[in-house]
Formats: C-alpha cells, structure tokens, sequence
C-alpha cells in the first residue's frame, strides 16, 4: 500500500492549536523532510527546500535544531527506530502457530502506518551515500532478523532452519516491495496462504487466514493498526 504524507500540526483538528509566533512544531520540520527525502533524495533535505514548504523563514528551523546534520541525526534516529520497532513488535505477538505469527509480520508489509516501505528505500538509498548510516542501517537489519531468528525458533525450528527461514522471509519480503508490483490487494491476499506456506512449510488455518485478512478490511477502512 503507498504511504500518505504525514498531517502538519496547524492541519490536524485534533491538534492543540498552535500559540503565539509558532507556525511549525519540530515534528513538522522532520515530517516534512522525509517527504523530501523520499522523493527528491537526501542532499535535497535542505533547510531553505524545507522552511519554503513549510512556508517559515530559517529561524523557526533553528530554534528546534543546532544545525542541518542535528536535523539529519534526528531524521535517522527516528527513521531506525519506527520500522524496526514495528517489525520486533509484530515477530514477538503472541501466536499459537508460526503461520499465525508470520501472517503477524505481514501486517508490516500491508500497513504503511506500522512500517514505512518507502522511508526504508530512502534511507537506504541515503546508506550507500553515507558510512554512518549505513552503520544504522545494518543494525536494523540485523536486529529485525534476529526477531525473526527467534520466532521461528519460539515455534520448534532449529537454528539453523530458524535462521535461514528468518534471511529468506525478510530479505523476500525486501525485494517484493523493490520490485515495486502495483498489484491488487485482492490478489496480494489470495496468493497469501500459498507465501505462509513457502516461508514456514505449514499451511494457515482457515481462522488465521480470515483473521488476516479482517485485519486488512480494517485498515482500508480507515484503522491503520
């Protein structure tokens, strides 16, 4: 599913509106440059590129972030600990089968409010620019197999099956959203039972398949989790 651009505070009713000469929240600022980066790439996350979308001078910039590189430390903290936190979150959820606990991590790969796939492109993207963030990036990587590591092994897998089943799930799962398919969700979910299966060697019971696919009609309904 494509992801939506965040909501600015001054554009959100629920908001507490904003006082004073506040126009933009520091949350604004990082919203708005990972817009920026997902489209136009990192060296386009400007403070100038930012402040005329935001329609702000640079001072308002300056009263939440030291420098540009602050902003970028922040942008990539944030950025690590969103989607891999998701993914740690949805491999440890309880499930009485490990068909049910992958149709758990799935929910990473439908629900762009849990997992941000086109944030994770640009910061990869972003890592074969950079050392230190590449350094981030592998960190995340191996901290999201290892959830998967241990799920599969929380279900009777041996190590060695736990860890190779865990690299083919993710890394699949990486390509499928390189690949960038477009395809229907009614076809993405049919063919589901049939990817459990190849991932786990088990297939999903009826009431797992059905659960997953609720989850799904939820979603689009308009609850991101």
């Amino acid at each position: 599913m494509s992801r939506t651009s965040p909501l600015l505070h001054r554009d959100d009713p629920d908001k507490e509106p904003l006082v004073g000469n506040v126009k933009v929240t520091r949350e604004d600022w990082l919203n708005v440059a990972l817009d920026v980066m997902i489209s136009e790439g990192i060296d386009q996350v400007k403070v100038l590129v930012l402040g005329e979308k935001l329609g702000v001078s640079r001072s308002s910039f300056y009263w939440y972030f030291k420098s540009r590189q602050d902003m970028l430390d922040a942008l990539l903290d944030r950025l690590h600990k969103a989607n891999t936190a998701a993914m740690v979150t949805e491999a440890g959820r309880p499930a009485a089968t490990i068909t049910e606990a992958v149709l758990n991590v799935f929910r990473c790969a439908v629900n762009p409010g849990l997992f941000d796939t086109q944030a994770d492109f640009a910061l990869r993207d972003w890592a074969r620019r950079s050392g230190a963030v590449r350094h981030v990036q592998d960190m995340a990587d191996q901290t999201r197999l290892d959830a998967l590591f241990a799920m599969f092994s929380r279900h009777g897998y041996e190590p060695d099956e736990a860890w190779n089943r865990a690299r083919v799930l993710y890394y699949m799962q990486l390509g499928y959203n390189m690949a960038d398919l477009r395809e229907p969700m009614q076809e993405r979910l049919r063919q589901m039972p049939h990817y459990v299966f190849t991932f786990t060697g088990r297939r999903p019971l009826p009431a797992e398949t059905e659960g997953f696919h609720a989850y799904v009609r939820e979603m689009l309904t308009g609850d991101e989790t």
